[in-house]
């Protein structure tokens, strides 16, 4: 008999109930250190004192009227990311995969509108990840998964990761846009170089398409930046973002410049409860915080305090890891042994770390995670590892 949640997680058999700063409480009293931190959601960390109170505050004022209407917080929230980021405009949503929606359809949307209606194919890179809606698993283009969906959307092509010769030669007339994550998060922290970045912003520009960049893992200072991009010095036309901006209570956007969003008049795209007053009060002292330039200073001191014993641990054990991989505070250990094995070794050290691809172990932690937590997170990953050679 099925299960009354539809079986499509294989979940670990920890239920939890409680959390505080970076640390999680299961139903049966038991404390786990969290270095996964909702996949990259709780940026920062459990039941943040602020967050808590903007949310209550909100909860008992007024919490859904659709976008029939002005919503006030919903214009002060857009109003900060524009302040602080490359957009002209902001779009509100509810996750990540709805990001990648509109950001397909506004890309598409412009050249149409421009008169170039033939101009819909987008190209992205494998080990990417979008989302898993049909849009966003064939702009991603996994054999994985897309198995058994039936047919996928046409208009995509993706690209060995980082092969800017490849994509010269795919920049046909057709092409509207071309989308990469600035460091693949579920692809096993791999990070786009600085110098790639800069390439693929020369090469859309020289092909008239938009670039497109997906921020929903990576974004949100998780590099020690507000977002991944600003470390090359590039502005895309188009952004996702989603996970850490809403820390926690389900938010996401699309940031876009005037140019690229032209095609986006009323009517063409919407939301019932993207932008809700109550997601978006939880954004904007989440946007407030995290932009804070004495934040994200702390993001560089934290992460280069966790790499350094990151890189030690990788010496003191050779035999399961292979590298350290990522910036700030996404970062993920390149294992020689199966990285499952290393996260249920974490499990039985009550620590909290994530799979992802090409056999890495993604620590994304709550960017003001403790140096205490840091050095306690170091130990029980030394005592994961070491119980493994036994």
């Amino acid at each position: 008999m099925i299960a009354s949640v539809l079986p499509t997680y294989n979940r670990a058999p920890l239920a939890f109930e409680r959390g505080e700063g970076s640390w999680l409480t299961t139903t049966t009293g038991e404390r786990y250190l969290d270095l996964g931190a909702g996949i990259a959601v709780n940026a920062l960390g459990h039941a943040h004192p602020k967050l808590v109170s903007v949310l209550s505050d909100q909860a008992g004022k007024l919490w859904h009227t659709s976008n029939l209407y002005e919503v006030p917080n919903q214009q002060k929230l857009a109003d900060l990311l524009v302040a602080n980021t490359f957009a002209d405009t902001v779009f509100f949503t509810n996750s990540g995969t709805e990001a990648a929606e509109l950001a397909i359809k506004m890309a598409r949307k412009h050249f149409y509108e421009k008169g170039e209606k033939d101009r819909i194919r987008i190209i992205s890179f494998d080990g990417a990840f979008h989302g898993r809606s049909t849009g966003a698993i064939a702009m991603a283009g996994s054999e994985k998964m897309v198995k058994g969906f039936g047919p996928l959307m046409p208009g995509f092509t993706t690209l060995a990761f980082g092969d800017m010769a490849a994509l010269r030669a795919e920049m046909g007339a057709d092409v509207a846009a071309v989308i990469i994550e600035p460091i693949q998060g579920e692809g096993g922290i791999r990070p786009v170089t600085d110098a790639q970045l800069k390439e693929l912003r020369a090469i859309c520009d020289e092909a008239g398409a938009l670039l497109i960049l997906d921020e929903v893992q990576c974004g949100m200072g998780r590099t020690g930046r507000l977002f991944a991009h600003e470390l090359a010095g590039v502005t895309p036309d188009i952004m996702m973002v989603a996970k850490g901006i809403g820390g926690g209570f389900p938010l996401g956007a699309v940031l876009a410049t005037e140019h690229a969003a032209s095609g986006m008049a009323a009517g063409s795209h919407g939301s019932t409860y993207g932008g809700n007053p109550l997601g978006c009060a939880v954004g904007c002292a989440v946007v407030e915080t995290i932009a804070d330039p004495a934040f994200l200073g702390e993001v560089n001191r934290k992460s280069a305090l966790f790499r350094q014993g990151l890189e030690s641990l990788v010496a003191r054990h050779p035999e399961v890891f292979e590298e350290v991989r990522g910036v700030g505070l996404i970062l993920g250990l390149k294992c020689k042994l199966p990285n499952s094995d290393v996260v249920q070794a974490g499990y039985a050290q009550h620590l909290l770390t994530v799979p992802g691809a090409d056999n890495v172990v993604r620590l994304l932690p709550a960017l003001n995670i403790a140096d205490t937590d840091i050095t306690e997170a170091l130990t029980r990953l030394d005592q994961a590892a070491t119980s493994l050679k036994a």
